[in-house]
C-alpha cells in the first residue's frame, strides 16, 4: 500500500529497545517514517540509527510524554509489562495493572492532547484468553485468565473510551504467541530442549495453537498505518497455518538437523512434571525448561480466525511458519 505520509510522517514508538521494535524500526525507516523512539533508560541499541530518541523513564499513570509526543501523528504503543516465568515481586498483579493498564490509559490522555490522529495499541489473544478448544474471532467475549491479560483488556477498555469522544481514532493488534530471532520466551525454552537431542514426552499431545512470526507482526503493524479501515478496529494476528506441539517440535527439530524423539506420555504425567520442575524451581532459584506454566502452554489449544483484518486492511502475512522457523533458530 502506497503511505500517504505528506502531513502525517511523524511517529512516536514506545517500548523501542524491545524484541517487537527490535523489527519493527527498520521498516519503519525504511517507509521514511520520522521516528521519535521512547525508552525508559537503556537505549545503547537504538543509538545508532537516525531517530530521535527521548528517555521517559518508568511507564505508569504518572508518566509524562510530553516531550515526546511533541509533533507526534501516529502514536504505536509497544511497551509493556510481560508475563515473567519467575516473579520476584510480591504483588505481581499490581504492577501489571500500573504499567500495562494506568500506564496505558495515561499515554492514551496525553496523546488525545497532544493531537495525536492514530493510536496503535499493541495488545495480546491474553487479553482473551490463555487457552481455548473453540477458534477465538474478535466478537467472541474476552474472558482473560491472567494478570497480564487481564491488564491488557483493561488498556484496550480505557483507550476505546477516552478516544470515543475525541478526534483520533484507535487500532488494537491481538497477536498470538509472538516468535522470531531474539525472543526470549516459550519458544526459545523449547528450542533449548530440542537442541539436547532426547527423547522429549510430547508425543501424545493433540492441540491446535495459533503463532505468529514477528517478521508477519511487524509488516501487519506497518500496514496499518494511515489505513482508513484501520480505524477504530481490532484484529487478531496469526501465520497462515495453525500447529500442533508435536509438530512444531519435530519442526524444531528437522531446523536444526537434530534428532527428535517423541514419546507419547500422558496428559496427567506430563503435569506432574511440570510440578516437579516448579519445585526444582524453588529450590534451585534457577528456571528450568519444565515447569507447569511451559506444560500447560505445550498441551493447551488457543487458535484464532484472523479473517478480519484480511478481509478489512487487505493484509495477509507475508512468511511461512516454516520461514518463521528457521529464521528463529539461526545463531
Amino acid at each position: 500500500m502506497e503511505l500517504n505520509q505528506k502531513n502525517q510522517s511523524s511517529l512516536l514508538v514506545t517500548g523501542a529497545t524491545g524484541f517487537i521494535a527490535s523489527h519493527l524500526l527498520p521498516i519503519l525507516q525504511q517507509q521514511g517514517w520520522e521516528i521519535t523512539a521512547a525508552v525508559r533508560n537503556n537505549f545503547s541499541q537504538i543509538t545508532t540509527r537516525p531517530m530521535k530518541i527521548i528517555k521517559i523513564g518508568e511507564i505508569d499513570g504518572k508518566t509524562n510524554w510530553k516531550k515526546a509526543l511533541q509533533g507526534i501523528n501516529i502514536v504505536i504503543h509497544l511497551a509493556a509489562r510481560a508475563h515473567i516465568l519467575a516473579e520476584e515481586i510480591p504483588n505481581p498483579e499490581a504492577e501489571f495493572m500500573r504499567v500495562n493498564t494506568e500506564g496505558t490509559a495515561n499515554l492514551v490522555k496525553q496523546s488525545i492532547e497532544a493531537g495525536v490522529k492514530q493510536f496503535i495499541f499493541i495488545s495480546s489473544i491474553g487479553a482473551m484468553a490463555s487457552f481455548s478448544e473453540k477458534i477465538l474471532t474478535e466478537n467472541e467475549s474476552c474472558q482473560p485468565d491472567s494478570p497480564y491479560g487481564v491488564s491488557k483488556l483493561k488498556a484496550e477498555t480505557a483507550l476505546i473510551q477516552q478516544a470515543k469522544n475525541s478526534k483520533m481514532s484507535w487500532t488494537i493488534f491481538r497477536p498470538t504467541l509472538v516468535y522470531g530471532p531474539g525472543n526470549p520466551g516459550n519458544m526459545e525454552r523449547l528450542m533449548k530442549l530440542v537442541k539436547l537431542g532426547l527423547p522429549l514426552p510430547f508425543g501424545g499431545i493433540k492441540n491446535r495453537r495459533s503463532l505468529i512470526y514477528v517478521e508477519n507482526l511487524v509488516q501487519a503493524i506497518a500496514h496499518s498505518l494511515n489505513h482508513p479501515q484501520a480505524a477504530n478496529q481490532t484484529f487478531l494476528l496469526r501465520d497462515s497455518q495453525d500447529i500442533s506441539t508435536p509438530e512444531l517440535i519435530l519442526k524444531i527439530a528437522q531446523k536444526m538437523q537434530k534428532p527428535c524423539q517423541l514419546l507419547p506420555l500422558p496428559p496427567n504425567i506430563l503435569k506432574l512434571l511440570g510440578d516437579l520442575g516448579d519445585i526444582g524451581e524453588k529450590l534451585s532459584q534457577k528456571n528450568l525448561p519444565l515447569n507447569s506454566y511451559t506444560i500447560n502452554r505445550l498441551l493447551g489449544s488457543l487458535f484464532v480466525d484472523s479473517s478480519h483484518i484480511q478481509n478489512t486492511l487487505k493484509w495477509y502475512p507475508p512468511f511461512t511458519i516454516d520461514y518463521g522457523i528457521e529464521k528463529t533458530i539461526q545463531p
